[in-house]
């Protein structure tokens, strides 16, 4: 219960600091980070839970259907956490929120009419990790970098995209990890989009491999790219330089940092190696949590990276990308999604040398 009353406390704050009634939390990741890591989806493609808790300064409400209600209680023990049931009929336009909110100042995540807007400052509590969320983190990016390597291992030429795609699903939901973020490119297809949802393009000899996993509410990262044959010096150049780029990521991430410095340093490491465009082609990433991203990198950007968070960082030049999970410790940063084997560039940035995945060659 440390964790649940910490957080707790956490909104009894943000209730005081926006003088508010009661706070209304109605995303999937919202639901999961205040309830220590509950599931309140029954399609994984919404943002938006089957229930919402509402938190005044006296009471806590879990506000869902009869449908929803019997698993919330039996298998997320979430009455036994303390949330009081408000439970309507599945087929009735009961406005149980509105009748509870009529008369107060509510904040909500998903703010809709008159409630006042807490999406920024959830973004922020969602990234500020207990030490029990810092564990599973940890355990999450080990699940999801054997569930990358497993998949990896059985890709072959002839694939299609929708047979990788189905693959690394399996190799992720087998280790009881969703994926929520299932992207898979080949061949030219990785130069043209970065965000390539699946097809039915068959692997020649090129293949780009995205998981975010989701388990217990937290969603943790990474990419890997594999080729059959020798690679380009074109292809190899690149992903020297991508990964350079990567290790100005990591070396920068550090408390008291701000996402705007980090960004910076990350922007001038793409001129040095020849490619200062690239970052404007994509987001680079940023501070993880119950989102893939809760906070994105963007110039100007003054939030200050904390000790036990996590970040997901995820620069790319044309035709290759570097992306991992990483937890920021006192001594340095924990890479979460490391693969065990796996063939690395080691790279030097401000003094330190850093080692960043390289494209698996097989031959």
């Amino acid at each position: 219960m440390l964790e649940f009353n910490l957080k707790q406390n956490r909104l009894m704050n943000l209730l005081e600091q926006n003088q508010l009634d009661g706070i209304l939390l109605r995303r999937v990741s919202s639901f999961a980070w205040a309830t220590c890591g509950a599931a309140a989806y029954v399609n994984a493609a919404t943002s938006t839970a089957t229930a919402a808790l509402l938190v005044t300064h006296a009471q806590r409400y879990l506000i869902t259907d009869n449908i929803e209600a019997p698993r919330f209680e039996k298998e997320e023990k979430l009455r036994a956490q303390g949330w009081e049931f408000l439970v309507t009929p599945w087929h009735t336009q009961d406005n149980a929120i509105g009748k509870l909110a009529a008369g107060r100042k509510i904040g909500s995540d998903l703010p809709l009419r008159d409630e006042f807007d807490l999406r920024d400052a959830l973004h922020h509590l969602r990234a500020q990790f207990t030490p029990d969320e810092t564990v599973r983190f940890r355990m999450l990016g080990h699940l999801c970098a054997a569930a990358m390597q497993a998949a990896v291992n059985r890709v072959k030429p002839g694939m299609t995209e929708h047979e990788i795609a189905g693959v690394l699903a399996h190799e992720a939901e087998h280790r009881g990890v969703q994926a929520v973020v299932n992207l898979v490119a080949s061949d030219e297809r990785i130069y043209t989009f970065r965000h390539p949802l699946p097809s039915l393009k068959k692997l020649e000899k090129y293949a780009l491999l995205v998981l975010c996993g989701r388990r217990g509410g937290l969603v943790c990262s990474l990419s890997r790219l594999v080729h059959f044959g020798s690679l380009s010096t074109d292809l190899q150049d690149k992903a020297r330089a991508t990964a350079g780029v990567d290790a100005a990521f990591h070396v920068t991430t550090r408390p008291g940092k701000t996402l705007d410095a980090v960004l910076s340093a990350a922007i001038q490491a793409y001129a040095d190696y020849g490619y200062a465009d690239e970052w404007l082609l994509h987001h680079q990433g940023g501070v993880a949590g119950y989102e893939p991203r809760e906070i994105l990198a963007r110039p100007g950007c003054q939030e200050l990276i904390a000790l036990g968070q996590a970040c997901a960082w995820n620069p790319s030049i044309t035709g290759t990308k570097s992306e991992d999970s990483l937890l920021v410790d006192e001594k340095g940063n924990e890479v979460v999604t490391e693969i065990s084997g796996w063939p690395n560039y080691e790279v030097e940035y401000n003094g330190q040398v850093v080692r960043r995945p390289a494209i698996l060659e097989i031959n």
